[in-house]
């Protein structure tokens, strides 16, 4: 679960070269077996693909055969370099730009009978130069876990949760005691930058053409960060001796972290006797903000058999199905169709699928994971460093992506 936390931003953004135009519109009419490349949380996601592609095949006739990737993205783009990849495929929103951009994915996702029922900000991150690559097939957002042990041991009620940035750091420097800090979070942007969501920043503009990373609601979000780290209110995870967020949450050592909706099932397996609450996340000097995750289905250019690859997207992005896969192994279905049933049967997780309607995602730019990759090794210093100068490095490295 912590690779999972902390995936959606790490992966390499590699594709097969950068050359132009699209090989997606050609050929792919053949019957042969559907080749599924994907990566997973566990045993628990891989048997609900399975078997949801193995109900299609029986129904449609076609083979399909699921494979587990060690590394996607590096198995993504050998198969790309080789001209023999998978038929279907998992992508995220941080590397998908590469592939797209190299004419490694069909951009087909337009033609699915479902597409208006996906979430649009979920079609967003995967559209590029104005194409849909890639099918919904869920998405994360981040929101506030408490301790209810800790909350109510403090004299704390649900009338406390906090609604601004005043509060958190109130609540948090009360929660804080010798053996467990407030608040503690991963020190990656994928985590810090909710608050630069809550401050009304970001790294690139809405239409993603100019960087934003040094603007004054950035510096102030980061400031507010480095307060409560100079507090003690707030630990990095790495700090606590755990390796992300949810980690220093289960074991004590943190009485509120802010973490995703894949911390439920890490909760109920590792750390079943916690009692936690989810929360929205306070809002900021700019109102609500949070950051989301999205998945997606994409399929390859060089397909043989794009037409019945198209049918079993088509099938596996259907709202019953996500349903199984949101019971299976704890996702939020990317239709809209699915969020009465999925809040009626997950209650407690409500504020996560709340987030969706101000959540941001990664900016889906070509080089955009390096970026974020050099971000974070400046975010572990940031107790010690002046924000300003961080986001400088940032507006720099995001001014060369964007500038491709």
């Amino acid at each position: 679960m912590a690779v999972l936390a902390t995936g959606a931003v790490t992966l390499a953004a590699c594709g097969s070269g950068f050359n132009s135009g699209d090989k997606g519109s050609s050929g792919g009419s053949g019957n042969g077996p559907i080749s599924v490349l994907i990566g997973s949380s566990g045993d628990a996601e891989t048997n609900a693909v399975k078997s949801a592609v193995a109900d299609w095949s029986k129904s449609s006739g076609v083979k399909a055969n699921v494979t587990v990737a060690n590394d996607i993205s590096q198995q993504l783009s050998q198969g790309f370099t080789s001209g023999k990849p998978a038929d279907v495929f998992y992508l995220g929103n941080d590397t998908f730009p590469a592939y797209a951009k190299a004419g490694d994915l069909d951009p087909f996702a337009a033609k699915l009978s479902n597409v208006g029922d996906f979430y649009d900000t979920i079609k967003q991150s995967f559209t590029y130069n104005g194409k849909l690559y890639a099918a919904p097939k869920d998405f994360s957002t981040l929101a506030l876990i408490i301790n209810q042990d800790s909350w109510a041991k403090a004299g704390l009620t649900d009338a406390d949760i906090p609604t601004n940035w005043d509060q958190l750091a109130a609540v948090a420097k009360k929660l804080t005691t010798g053996d467990q800090v407030g608040l503690s979070i991963s020190p990656e942007f994928a985590r810090v930058g909710v608050f630069m969501a809550q401050a009304g920043g970001w790294l690139v503009s809405p239409d993603g053409k100019t960087a934003t990373a040094d603007s004054q609601q950035n510096v102030d979000a980061l400031t507010y960060v480095k307060k409560l780290l100079a507090d003690g209110s707030l630990k990095f995870s790495s700090a606590v001796g755990a390796g992300w967020g949810g980690e220093a949450f289960g074991k004590g050592k943190a009485a509120m972290t802010i973490e995703g909706n894949w911390i439920v099932g890490a909760l109920q397996h590792d750390f079943p006797d916690v009692k936690y609450k989810v929360a929205e996340l306070p809002a900021g000097p700019a109102g609500k903000g949070t950051m989301q995750f999205n998945g997606g289905w994409g399929i390859a250019a060089d397909s043989k058999n794009k037409d019945n690859a198209v049918k079993l997207v088509q099938y596996l992005t259907q709202t019953d199905q996500q349903m199984g896969f949101a019971k299976a192994f704890g996702v939020m279905p990317s239709v809209k169709s699915a969020a009465d049933q999925w809040k009626q049967a997950y209650p407690t997780q409500a504020p996560f699928l709340a987030g969706a309607d101000y959540a941001k995602s990664i900016p889906n730019i070509v080089g955009i994971a390096d970026v974020v990759k050099d971000f974070n090794s400046q975010l572990q210093g940031l107790a010690n460093n002046d924000p300003k100068q961080i986001l400088g490095t940032v507006q720099q490295n995001l001014q060369a992506a964007v500038g491709k």
